[in-house]
């Protein structure tokens, strides 16, 4: 892992500091919004409208890289994420907000695949695997400490709106810096969507259900604070707590993955999940109460994603993986427009309650269908599975085909011989 850390310093570096700006700007909003008097319905739209301009980016961005290069792309996305933070205040208008998620969400991918491009280029088959675990981690550790920034000023002014800005701006500096040269890039083309449902069906509908789980929680966690009456501090906790949760579960299940029926897995943590839900939905007037539910929905969400993916690749040949990553990519994006619009109306007709009511409704919708599909074909054989490699929900396709990379350099991997 040091080795990984001491060949691409630079790139975390940057990457940590564009996760702290984003992780802060998403929080931020959903508590300003509340101040402006915007409704649940306003937010989800504008929550939304982000995974709108992340998928239209998926496929548009790589195109805009094979054209006029990696560079200029970065610089201006980059330059894009910087105004666009601090117009924010200016301009305190619903369908103001909504074009301006919009071009985050456009300009943020453009950059992670600038940023996975780069990351992939630099690792080896023997590094790979450890570069996407240290570039979750980095991810998950920028989020959280972003959730701790929205206490040192009034959410109501702008110095919070700066901050993220500025943050932005400096992390393309050792990028930008780095001696390392500008990959080539080559886009992947996705497997039919028809195809790749008829290989894994599970794992299709779990990366679509997982859509709307993680983009709920990551655009409407701050707007369940708000309605719920939590104070800045405590929305801080409470967005940094589903954060630490992913973070410190990723790895204790990728363990179990490796060694058990991956459908178990993804049944037991989806059917918990879901529980803890439906109890949050009843005890969320207790800060601890709901502390704990934000541990466990972060916990059981991050990991699931990279299960499903996981498991899909355990029915693919070594040559169809990419393409199929992109396409799971696809689905999950598709789900992840729709969580927000839902979480939203839901909230507006029953309460802050409908927001961990839709978490277990989507849970226990996968809990179900892995369950009925356990019954419709065995499970392939442990020794034959792909290995576990984690993969943050917010990961473009380039990050998906260097983890399949890592997967398929597990698979060849020889065996050590028996004691």
């Amino acid at each position: 892992m040091f080795a990984v850390l001491r060949s691409t310093w630079a790139l975390f570096l940057g990457l940590m500091l564009l996760m702290v700006g984003n992780g802060l700007q998403g929080t931020l909003l959903g508590i300003r919004g509340a101040l402006e008097g915007f409704s649940p319905t306003e937010m989800s739209v504008i929550m939304s409208a982000y995974f709108v301009g992340f998928l239209f980016a998926s496929a548009r961005a790589p195109r805009m890289i094979q054209r006029v290069g990696h560079v200029r792309v970065f610089a201006a996305l980059g330059s894009f994420i910087s105004a666009v933070l601090i117009l924010f205040p200016v301009v305190t208008e619903p369908w103001a907000w909504v074009a301006l998620r919009a071009i985050l969400g456009f300009s943020f991918c453009g950059v992670y695949i600038t940023v996975e491009s780069w990351l992939n280029d630099s690792s080896t088959n023997e590094t790979r695997g450890r570069a996407m675990s240290l570039y979750l981690i980095v991810q998950m550790i920028g989020i959280i400490a972003a959730q701790f920034l929205l206490n040192l000023a009034d959410p109501g002014g702008f110095l919070l709106f700066i901050i993220p800005s500025v943050l932005v701006s400096v992390a393309f500096a050792p990028i930008l810096l780095t001696a390392s040269p500008a990959p080539a890039f080559a886009a992947t083309r996705g497997m039919s969507l028809r195809a790749l449902w008829r290989t894994s069906p599970l794992g299709c509908a779990s990366v679509f259900l997982l859509g709307g789980v993680f983009s709920a929680i990551f655009g409407m966690a701050a707007v369940f604070g708000t309605e719920a009456g939590l104070t800045v501090r405590q929305i801080s906790i409470f967005v940094a707590a589903i954060y630490v949760g992913g973070l410190l579960w990723q790895y204790p299940i990728g363990w179990a993955s490796d060694r058990m029926d991956r459908r178990r897995l993804i049944l037991g943590l989806a059917a918990g999940g879901a529980a803890a839900m439906a109890l949050a939905a009843v005890f969320f007037g207790s800060f601890p109460a709901l502390l704990a539910a934000a541990f466990v929905i972060g916990g059981v969400a991050n990991p699931l994603y990279s299960l499903a993916i996981a498991y899909t690749n355990d029915y693919l040949p070594p040559e169809s993986m990419a393409s199929a990553s992109a396409g799971l990519l696809f689905l999950n994006g598709v789900g992840a427009i729709g969580g927000p619009l839902v979480v939203g109306w839901m909230m507006e007709e029953i309460g802050p309650a409908g927001f961990f009511l839709f978490l277990a409704a989507l849970l226990g919708l996968m809990a179900a269908y892995a369950a009925w599909r356990m019954t419709r074909r065995p499970a392939p054989s442990v020794t034959e599975t792909g290995a576990f490699v984690p993969i943050a929900p917010t990961a473009t396709r380039v990050a998906a085909g260097a983890a399949v990379g890592a997967v398929h350099e597990a698979r060849e991997e020889p065996a050590e011989p028996a004691a």
